[in-house]
């Protein structure tokens, strides 16, 4: 069949340059640059009324300052990061005041009293020499309580982790605003009263303060109050590796919007017969990998890393490409298999990337004929069909809606790195979609966009806040009783709350949080299941009978609105292939400039799609096929659809799955007995030492002297 269209684009090596990132403009920006104006203002008054002097024009520029500053720090964090741009962060602002504070008593009192101000100056100088030690200080506790390994669901008690300092005490901003305001405070007395006393009072109650808390980080270096060091925890994390013997492992490392690319291999990974590990790369992810029982290791340095060459771990799945990736590839003794985090027909999904890779697990019959059309290295022997495993749950299609409503599911993908217009509908037909579905007063819509949704290209964002406005306006105009607040929903969100959040004390760094995300309690996985379950029963009934949906929280997932809706309008992504497990009627927006044939032609995971234009002409007569299932003439489509894409319904994607796994790990014990048996002479090695030889004429004598090879 020939598919121009698509071997030209999985064939572009050279992608459309990536459009800037800008970040929309308007009322935040306005207010950080109102804030930092009225701040910079009030410096400048300051000083002004310290050179006058005018006594209650340096108290009002004083306080205002002040209370600015508490704003900085709880509402409008970007000033403060602004202003360090321009070295003029906190200390350096907090000793402007201080500073035009004490050159306004100078001002006020006689010449003869100025030796009265001499020891007030050496406690305030003392102060801001405190609060450098103590950043000092905070700096060095901050290391020791780094550690080269993070874990979570391990018990790491072994490594004498202890809660971790005082928020207040390793924030150089806060820290000086709280220690430093009994100072400024008796200064500003003193301006108005000319009574040193009330000066020399605050000055040694920050001196106090800043003393206190300079001890109490101090104490942290003791030898008995700090963690275990690095090569005692490498020594106990080798440890803890031969006494669990992981099997498989995930290899994740990416961004925080990108944590839904591992998250839907847990729960798969997590039924394998095996000893399963997720192995991360940077220490934030930790905490944002979802609910799990599986041990999680964060190994952010290569030579930790390296350590897993020497466990047992046989094979690492790959659900995303990133650049730390080929770091692991290095490692001989385990075997690399990239999953991807869905499938569909872009140029994603057929990487060249993937032949760094032992083997490239694939949903279906599609996939395998994308990788050979997409010509990026990857060999037909390589590449294993397992299904897609978290769709075994996904309900199959049950018959046309039954009730007063269609559900209809749009959920469009994100606008891409290439700048393609086709990638998502949201900028050219979103609009137009969403109200063409709102028109239809037997349309319940439930939204959900890509999380990416403009972080590339700001129209795509700008589209995804009108789309959300019309259905806010929607609701408003379909009037009608709203139930009173579940208290069903209420109690299973506490329940799943409890058996999910981690809680932690505020302030709690990483160390403190390995000490409280220690092994899970037995049986706590299978509860958090039936405890979702449970959740987003409870979730739909909640909702007001046709009321729509804007989805973009974690619960429910989107698996969860596969089962509930009766339609779904999507994109060319791997939304419609895992869709597709369902059954049910999808239709795609056509944005690219593609006429219908060029279309099917390019992309075959539409083949059994309804085609919608940008103008969304086509939305009634697609409800009409939804609602009378006698209309719908791609039925059959579906169903061949869905087994080119996602393979056989038996066995099952997760039987598949766990065979590809056993498979995979054999060929690595297979590699581990077969190459330490072979001679030293046949295994690229390092340059060692070696002694050249000369042969005696006379008595065949070997002599020589050692050189380097």
């Amino acid at each position: 069949m020939p598919l121009p269209t698509s071997r030209r684009r999985f064939r572009a090596g050279i992608r459309r340059p990536r459009l800037p990132l800008l970040r929309a403009q308007g009322r935040p920006a306005l207010a950080t640059l109102l804030t930092a104006s009225v701040l910079g203002g009030a410096y400048v008054v300051q000083a002004v009324a310290a050179l006058a002097p005018h006594v209650p024009l340096l108290l009002a520029a004083t306080a205002l300052s002040l209370a600015v500053e508490g704003v900085l720090y709880r509402w409008q964090r970007g000033v403060p990061a602004l202003f360090a741009k321009a070295h003029a962060d906190v200390t350096v602002r907090h000793v402007l005041r201080d500073l035009l504070l004490v050159v306004g008593l100078l001002r006020l009192g006689e010449q003869h009293r100025e030796t009265q101000y001499a020891p007030l100056l050496a406690g305030l100088l003392l102060c801001y020499a405190l609060h450098c030690a103590i950043q000092a200080v905070s700096v060095l506790v901050r290391r020791t309580r780094t550690l080269p390994v993070v874990t979570r669901n391990i018990d790491a008690s072994a490594l004498r982790l202890s809660p971790a300092p005082p928020a207040l005490l390793r924030r150089p901003g806060h820290r000086l605003l709280v220690f430093g305001l009994p100072a400024t405070a008796g200064l500003t007395a003193t301006a108005v009263t000319d009574d040193p006393r009330g000066a020399a009072a605050g000055i040694g109650l920050s001196l106090a303060l800043a003393l206190g808390g300079l001890v109490a980080l101090s104490l942290r270096l003791l030898p008995g109050k700090r963690p275990a060091g690095e090569q005692e925890v490498l020594a106990w994390f080798d440890a803890w590796l031969a006494e669990y013997r992981p099997t498989v492992g995930l290899y994740f490392s990416g961004g925080p919007s990108s944590v839904y690319q591992a998250g839907m291999w847990l729960e798969p990974l997590a039924r394998l017969d095996g000893r399963p590990l997720i192995v991360l790369r940077e220490r934030f992810m930790v905490s944002r990998i979802p609910a799990t029982d599986i041990p999680i290791v964060c190994l952010p340095k290569v030579p930790t890393l390296m350590r897993l060459e020497h466990s047992t771990l046989q094979v690492l799945i790959h659900p995303s490409n990133s650049g730390k990736t080929s770091q692991v590839l290095r490692i001989p003794t385990i075997k690399h298999a990239f999953v991807n985090h869905g499938e569909s027909d872009k140029l994603s999904s057929c990487n060249p990337y993937a032949k760094a890779y032992d083997e490239v697990w694939v949903a279906g019959p599609a996939a395998r004929e994308r990788y050979a059309l997409a010509e990026v290295g990857v060999e037909d022997k390589d590449v294993v069909e397992i299904g897609r495993p978290q769709l075994d749950a996904v309900r199959p299609y049950a018959g046309p809606p039954a009730g007063a409503y269609t559900t209809v599911l749009y959920a469009p993908t994100w606008e891409g790195w290439d700048g393609d217009p086709g990638n998502t509908s949201v900028i050219a037909a979103g609009e137009n979609l969403v109200r063409a579905l709102l028109a239809d007063p037997g349309v319940r819509l439930l939204y959900k966009p890509h999380p990416l949704t403009g972080s590339v290209d700001p129209r795509a964002g700008a589209a995804d806040r009108r789309v959300r406005e019309l259905i806010r306006a929607a609701n408003r105009a379909r009037s009608g009783p709203r139930p009173a607040p579940s208290k069903e929903l209420a109690a299973r969100t506490a329940e799943l709350d409890r058996l999910t959040a981690a809680e932690f004390r505020e302030g709690a760094d990483q160390a403190e949080r390995m000490l409280v995300q220690s092994a899970p309690a037995p049986g706590r996985a299978e509860a958090v299941a039936r405890a979702t379950r449970a959740w987003e029963a409870a979730y739909w009934a909640s909702l007001p009978e046709g009321e729509h949906q804007v989805v973009v929280d974690a619960r429910p997932s989107l698996y969860s609105c596969f089962d509930t809706a009766d339609l779904l309008v999507s994109d060319v992504s791997s939304v419609i292939s895992d869709f597709l497990a369902s059954g049910k009627p999808y239709a795609v927006a056509n944005t690219g400039g593609m006429s219908e044939a060029e279309f099917r032609a390019a992309f075959p995971t539409v083949a059994a799609a309804v085609i919608l234009t940008p103008d969304a002409s086509g939305v009634p007569a697609l409800l009409e096929t939804v609602r009378h299932p006698e209309k719908d003439g791609l039925a059959g489509a579906r169903a061949a659809l869905k087994a080119r894409l996602l393979g056989p319904t038996e066995p099952s994607s997760q039987e598949r799955f766990a065979r590809a796994v056993r498979a995979l790990g054999e060929t690595a014990l297979e590699h581990r007995l077969r190459v330490p048996g072979r001679r030293p002479a046949e295994l690229p090695g390092q340059r060692r030492e070696r002694v050249p030889h000369t042969v005696s004429p006379a008595a065949g004598v070997t002599s020589g002297t050692p050189t380097r090879g």
